[in-house]
């Protein structure tokens, strides 16, 4: 028999160690192997018939009427030889420690596994079910059903005998039971019956909905999702049904609890065993199908679903198609579903074969990931998880990332996806730089090449650069630039770049290189050569950042043709570098010879004055330097003496007469400003270039700071004729006679005595230049202009009126003031004295009255002793002698 099956079987399935599944993107929620080592050898010579699941151990029944008793791996661990036939159903208590077991032959035993304790019944006909109270090891619960034609209950009494008791009978074979606390549910031909073992009343009665399948074919699966939830499966048909406790008031003659059906729905298939997963449920479900080269109906692979239970239907979850041995030879009830609470384990029974599924961990979950090559998924939940997982690393996920990305030709996702996986991993970095060299993808990879911790070996990025250097330009730049100069063989690098130089001498981009491979090798000299070659924008920042001011006392022309505002600000930034780096050039030298002073000696002995003087002609030596170098370049020299006067007024003193010539020359808007505030330029000099171009604004400057004021008004209204600037520069000299001439000059000119009568108002009397219009003269603007002078008279007259209230008001407040302070009172006592006898102010007896003068100004005078004069006007206080007060206030007016 066994020969026969395995023959048919391997054509099928082929050692097959898992149940397929379908080829579809959904991630299966279970996942499935085959039971095997003592499975293995039992199902060879014999076939399952039945399980029971507990969670130490299994035990498994056959058609040859053998248990086993076998833990989680198959392997047996014991054997028992119940009967020659079929075993039709095992069952365990919680404890696992005591087992009852019933046959097709009509025996029932119940024993303890691990006790001497032992129960034997032979009855006359097939004993289809049997189920031992859950908690059968006490020893108030010694308690079995067992199910035929009748449902017995079995309970051990005195003496130790066992008396049975009929709880059902007459509606055809008991087909299922199962026993739950106090609950007792079993299945006949006519529907699914509970019972309260406490009130051993019957509280419900679920009749079967398809009466037309027959139960021996297809029996009905029940099972306890808990202690208050009976899971019904029969046909296509599932029903979940709650049993809850009655109300008082309804209770009447009806028993004490109800059972009320709170799902149900149909399935697409026949239902060979269910079991609960959280609030969804496992289906088993037996299927058949049409074949196509006979178009007979045949058996199909059982199928396994998870679904989500609603009040009148119900949602797949999952559907899995399970390839067990000999399917296409297996009815419904060939089929059984065991589950394992507490791990979630669901086992599958066929005669030939044992399947066990399980929910899927992180691992399976990753591994349908790896598989579905949705490897980034994959990399991100090992991350997540990477505590749980014990089956992948997040290395070699990652690493099987980049090699799946490389294959695609995603070059640079896969490069840059090694920042994070290869982390600090110095050989596996260098092992991914290979083989990306072997692709030819090297560039992809440089931009991610580990810079700082870790460090790679130079030789990887110098092969980086070579492979730029031979290709790209400007790749290669950008990494000179983007790398520390400490990554590779500088030397190396600028050995290559040179030789190409010499193929391409003009190459911008790599003289620009070649400078900044300079840089990092401190030849600073040659880098800064280059830069101004090339005219580069950083030549300024490499002067200040390495010092460099010692090189560029030959290079000033180069740097300010370059950019002539940076070179002249960092030129007066840095007097004091560029005037060492000059005296070192000077040594020697009769300037520097003339600054040395007799009272110079070592630093330790020299005055601070010398010193001082010194290091001052250093800084004027820089600018003589300076504008020597620039001495044909005119333009030049004026934007570095420019800004030298803009900093300091007085520190190019002596070129201020060279920067007039250069200021009419290249920048006259700021050649009045330098002539306002330069005092050190001759304006003699100054005045003859401006009349030689003819410079009005700049000659009458001249004019008036030289004291020609009156040539400077003449100019103003000749040349200008501008009768504002003239009226504003008669303003600011304050001088009459030029008014006069400014009033002569106008008198024949409309225009002019419009502006002179609306701006003289508060310098000249208006009156003197209209009694100088000659009659009939027409003056625009003539009404505007007199009305002008009539307020300005008016506001005038405002003016001295309200300042007349206000002195009036001060001079009366101040006299009052005054007053009240000479109604004040004088303090005179012993220590006064007369000013003109020196005796005391104050005489010996203070009950004579005696008569004292005293002077705003603190002189006092017996007035006896006071000379007699008209023109002094005096305060008699006559003093009476005040009881108890040392001192005399005395009051004058």
């Amino acid at each position: 028999m066994a020969e026969a099956e395995e023959k048919e079987t391997r054509s099928n399935e082929e050692s097959t160690d898992e149940s397929e599944e379908d080829e579809s993107e959904e991630e299966p929620k279970l996942k499935y192997e085959r039971l095997s080592n003592g499975v293995t050898e039992i199902l060879q010579k014999d076939a399952a018939s039945c399980m029971t699941v507990h969670e130490k151990f299994l035990a498994l029944g056959t058609h040859y009427g053998k248990v086993y008793l076998l833990d989680v791996q198959g392997n047996i661990t014991q054997k028992f030889d119940v009967s020659p036939v079929k075993i039709n159903q095992i069952s365990l208590d919680e404890s696992g420690e005591h087992m009852g077991v019933c046959s097709e032959d009509g025996k029932v035993q119940v024993f303890g596994l691990y006790s001497a304790e032992e129960f034997h019944e032979t009855f006359d006909c097939p004993i289809k079910i049997v189920a031992v109270h859950p908690h059968f090891l006490r020893s108030h619960c010694k308690q079995f059903v067992t199910g035929g034609k009748k449902l017995l209950l079995y309970e051990r009494g005195w003496m130790n005998r066992w008396k049975p008791s009929v709880l059902h009978e007459g509606e055809g074979n008991i087909r299922n039971v199962k026993w739950r606390g106090h609950l007792i549910a079993w299945a006949n031909n006519m529907g699914v019956k509970i019972l309260d073992m406490i009130s051993k009343q019957r509280i419900t009665n679920v009749p079967r909905d398809d009466i037309s399948l027959r139960p021996d074919m297809y029996p009905c699966s029940l099972c306890w999702k808990d202690n208050l939830t009976l899971i019904i499966g029969w046909g296509n048909s599932v029903k979940i049904c709650s049993v809850k406790e009655r109300h008082a008031s309804e209770m009447r003659d009806l028993p004490n609890r109800y059972v009320e059906i709170v799902f149900q729905f149909d399935t697409e298939f026949y239902i060979s065993g269910l079991a609960p997963l959280c609030d969804q449920l496992v289906i088993l479900s037996y299927v058949k199908e049409i074949s196509e080269k006979t178009e007979v109906e045949c058996c199909a692979r059982p199928r396994l679903d998870i679904v989500q239970p609603l009040p009148e239907s119900c949602e797949e979850i999952s559907s899995d198609a399970l390839t067990v041995r000999g399917f296409q030879e297996n009815e419904c009830r060939d089929y059984h579903l065991e589950y394992s609470e507490g791990e979630s384990l669901f086992y599958i029974i066929s005669p030939r074969d044992v399947v066990v599924a399980k929910e899927r961990d992180q691992d399976d979950h990753i591994d349908w990931l790896l598989e579905k090559k949705k490897y980034e998924e994959a990399l991100m939940a090992a991350e997540i998880s990477q505590k749980t997982i014990k089956k992948h690393k997040i290395l070699d996920i990652g690493l099987a990332y980049i090699n799946h990305l490389v294959e695609k030709g995603e070059y640079d996702l896969a490069a840059r996806k090694c920042q994070k996986i290869l982390g600090k991993n110095t050989e596996l970095w260098e092992f991914e730089v290979y083989k990306f060299k072997e692709i030819g993808q090297l560039k992809a990879i440089s931009r991610y090449l580990p810079r700082r911790d870790p460090v790679l070996k130079p030789l990887i990025y110098e092969m980086v650069l070579h492979e730029f250097l031979e290709s790209d330009y400007e790749g290669f730049a950008t990494l000179i630039k983007e790398w520390p100069g400490d990554l590779y063989n500088n030397t190396i690098i600028v050995q290559a770049v040179v030789d190409h130089l010499k193929k391409d001498p003009q190459n911008r981009t790599l003289l620009r290189t070649l400078a900044e491979l300079y840089t990092y090798d401190q030849r600073y000299g040659r880098a800064l050569e280059i830069y101004l070659t090339l005219r580069h924008k950083d030549v300024f920042q490499l002067i200040h950042k390495h010092n460099l001011f010692s090189s560029i006392r030959d290079k000033i022309v180069l740097l300010m043709d370059f950019d002539s505002e940076k070179a002249v600000d960092m030129l007066l930034d840095n007097e004091d570098k560029i005037s060492v780096s000059i005296a070192s050039s000077w040594h020697g030298s009769p300037m520097l010879a003339c600054v040395t002073c007799p009272s110079f000696s070592p630093v330790n002995g020299m005055f601070i004055t010398d010193l001082l003087i010194y290091w001052v002609l250093f800084v004027f030596f820089q600018i003589d330097r300076v504008v020597e170098e620039l001495e044909n370049r005119p333009e030049l020299q004026h934007v570095y003496l420019h800004k030298l006067f803009k900093r300091d007024h007085h520190k190019g003193q002596r070129y201020h007469e060279k920067q007039i010539s250069l200021y009419a020359e290249y920048d006259r808007p700021n050649l009045l400003p330098f002539l306002r505030d330069s005092t050190h330029c001759p304006l003699e000099k100054a005045l003859e270039i401006c009349q030689q171009r003819n410079f009005v604004e700049e000659t009458v400057y001249l004019l008036s700071r030289m004291g020609n004021s009156r040539s400077a008004l003449k100019m103003i209204m000749e040349e200008l004729q501008d009768v504002d600037k003239a009226i504003e520069f008669a303003k600011e000299q304050d001088d009459g006679e030029l008014w006069e001439d400014l009033i002569l000059y106008s008198i024949d000119k409309p225009p002019f005595i419009t502006g002179l009568l609306n701006n003289i108002g508060t310098h000249v009397d208006p009156i003197l230049l209209i009694h100088r219009i000659k009659e009939g003269m027409e003056i625009p603007n003539l009404r505007d202009s007199l009305v002008k002078i009539l307020q300005d008279y008016n506001l005038q007259i405002l003016l001295r009126e309200g300042c007349k209230k206000i002195l009036v008001a001060d001079s009366l407040s101040l006299l009052k003031k005054m007053h009240r302070t000479q109604m004040k009172g004088v303090l005179v006592d012993e220590e006064n004295i007369c000013e003109s006898c020196l005796s005391p102010i104050l005489p010996s007896d203070a009950s004579k009255s005696f008569n004292v003068v005293v002077f705003h100004c603190r002189h006092m005078f017996h007035k006896e002793c006071l000379p007699v004069s008209n023109t002094v006007r005096t305060s008699l206080i006559s003093l009476t002698p005040l009881p108890k007060i040392q001192g005399q206030i005395i009051s004058f007016w």
